[in-house]
């Protein structure tokens, strides 16, 4: 069981806090969905012959991409993997995308699950964002999509702005709940390294975050999509039973995953590779049937650190029988005892043969894998 990541790294315009690899010109937009399919075909031997189970659009915004486009490369993907017939095929859209006709188009493409990217239902978040749509976008798009018959969506939320209050946060998110979506992925506004948020705020033409604003709206949203119903699965991932994602829950367990297109990481449990971040670099070197890709081998340190990571941000935590399996008796052990201070602090919690983080623990769960790892 794998699944297969495609980086679309096109974008209207650029969100003031992202850092992810993208270009606002689309002019290498055929070149680039041409050298897709060639990586493709380069790559066909990556996953081993497993059935793919999942592909997933991301980018960038993959809600760029024309009818034909998206049909070829899914088309190339069937003729060359082994794709169950129930595989979930989702696909990144921004709402200003979504049109009547798009959906409809992407619908008979294939796609049978969206992830829209609202990030807010407020029109003082989205402009200082420098998101493309608005707030009337974002209702719009949703409600079109589901009278498109698409019922796999999720959006995403951002909380702890300096532009979000405490009310308008719960209002965003009993907006989607109100919608009925059956999957959020709410994130806390970070500043990245190099983004134009972080200028912004270097400058002071922007006020920096608040950390004490973004611990407060976390706690607030486990409550709420608590008491709604929603499943906390992952630190920033909520869902009505039976609603999970099945691509990011892949990543979690440790599944095989290729990644295609410029900055594409892929996984097989003993390595970790990774495309360069250059549109034009890869481009050329596709052409020339070469990945331009890095490896890494990943240690018995490494592959232990990494679940760690992975399987504390969700809420089935740690098995210390498949450690045992994996690793061996000793990191049990280490695990066991580097857990005990947080046991003791009521962030973390023993069942079973499961270590996991308690709802208190959740805020501060990357401080918690870093002081278990070995």
């Amino acid at each position: 069981m794998s699944g297969i990541y495609l980086h679309i790294p096109f974008c209207k315009q650029a969100c003031y806090y992202c850092n992810f690899h993208f270009s606002t010109s689309v002019s290498q937009q055929g070149a680039m969905v041409k050298s897709l399919l060639q990586e493709i075909t380069l790559q066909k031997d990556y996953l081993a012959g497993e059935p793919v189970h999942t592909i997933y659009f991301g980018g960038g915004t993959p809600s760029l991409l024309q009818a034909d486009e998206l049909q070829a490369l899914l088309a190339h993907i069937y003729a060359t993997f082994p794709v169950a017939a129930d595989a979930e095929i989702t696909l990144e859209a921004n709402p200003d995308d979504l049109s009547a006709e798009k959906l409809l188009m992407l619908k008979a493409a294939g796609i049978n699950r969206l992830s829209i990217g609202v990030q807010s239902f407020h029109e003082t978040d989205l402009t200082w964002m420098n998101r493309a749509h608005n707030s009337e976008q974002a209702l719009n798009c949703i409600r079109q999509a589901q009278e498109t018959g698409f019922q796999n969506i999720t959006i995403d939320l951002i909380y702890g702005g300096p532009t979000l209050s405490d009310e308008g946060w719960a209002r965003n998110v009993q907006q989607a709940i109100a919608l009925g979506i059956p999957h959020l992925s709410c994130y806390a506004l970070t500043v990245e390294p190099g983004t134009a948020l972080d200028h912004f705020i270097k400058k002071k033409k922007m006020a920096a975050t608040d950390p004490d604003k973004a611990a407060r709206h976390f706690e607030m949203l486990m409550e709420w999509l608590n008491t709604a119903g929603y499943e906390h699965y992952e630190i920033s991932n909520f869902a009505l039973p039976g609603w999970h994602s099945r691509h990011n829950s892949s990543y979690w367990q440790g599944r095989s995953y290729l990644g295609l297109g410029p900055s594409a990481h892929s996984f097989n449990g003993i390595s970790r590779q990774w495309n360069i971040a250059n549109n034009a670099a890869y481009i050329k070197s596709i052409a020339a049937n070469k990945i331009p890709f890095e490896i890494e081998s990943l240690t018995t340190a490494m592959q232990f650190n990494e679940y760690i990571m992975t399987a504390l941000r969700t809420a089935a935590g740690c098995n210390l029988e498949w450690i045992a399996e994996k690793f061996g008796a000793a990191l049990v052990a280490h695990l066991i005892a580097h857990s005990q201070p947080y046991i003791v602090m009521g962030r973390m919690e023993r069942v079973g043969e499961t270590l996991r983080l308690t709802t208190a623990g959740r805020l501060f769960a990357d401080g918690i894998a870093a002081g278990i790892f070995i």
